[in-house]
């Protein structure tokens, strides 16, 4: 169960207008902390983020599931199952089952080593996600932003001189 304070992050960023990948940012993060904390471990960089993606998932960001060639067909199952869960209102198991559940996964995670979040770790995977995309892609990625952050620059400017105008 994520955190109140990152629920609310996600909700802010929603609010804002941002994109789902942004929103789960709040999720990937709090699971960065827990495995720098020492809550639990994860095999790598990939895993912690993973593990956040789908928290995200269930809480509601409306996230896709990754195209196919992409990720493999387990992965994509699971990103399916996460969205259904997001949305499910049937009863659920008990609190036992679910309890147990938790703390099996909870007791494997935490043999798992803390060095998947390490600076270095998570510079590399970053690397790695990067070099996949091709130049165009990243190009186009840099110039929407750019284009974001210039229309709230934009807003921001206007609002303000709007109450200066008032005054």
């Amino acid at each position: 169960m994520p955190e109140k304070k990152t629920l609310e992050r996600a909700a802010k960023a929603k609010r804002a207008g941002k994109s789902p990948s942004t929103q789960a940012g709040a999720f990937v993060k709090e699971q960065i902390d827990h495995v720098r904390e020492g809550k639990h471990g994860a095999k790598s960089a990939k895993q912690a983020i993973a593990i956040g993606l789908s928290e995200a998932r269930r809480s509601g960001v409306k996230l896709k599931s990754p195209k196919k060639g992409t990720a493999s067909e387990a992965t994509r199952k699971k990103a399916a199952q996460d969205t259904k869960a997001a949305h499910r209102t049937r009863k659920s198991p008990s609190t036992e089952s679910k309890a147990k559940r938790s703390a099996v996964s909870t007791r494997v995670l935490k043999r798992e080593s803390t060095k998947a979040a390490s600076h270095k770790s998570l510079s590399r995977q970053s690397h790695a996600a990067a070099s996949r995309r091709s130049a165009a892609d990243r190009s186009a990625s840099a110039k929407k932003g750019w284009a974001t952050r210039r229309a709230r620059a934009a807003a921001a400017s206007k609002g303000s001189r709007a109450r200066h105008v008032s005054r």
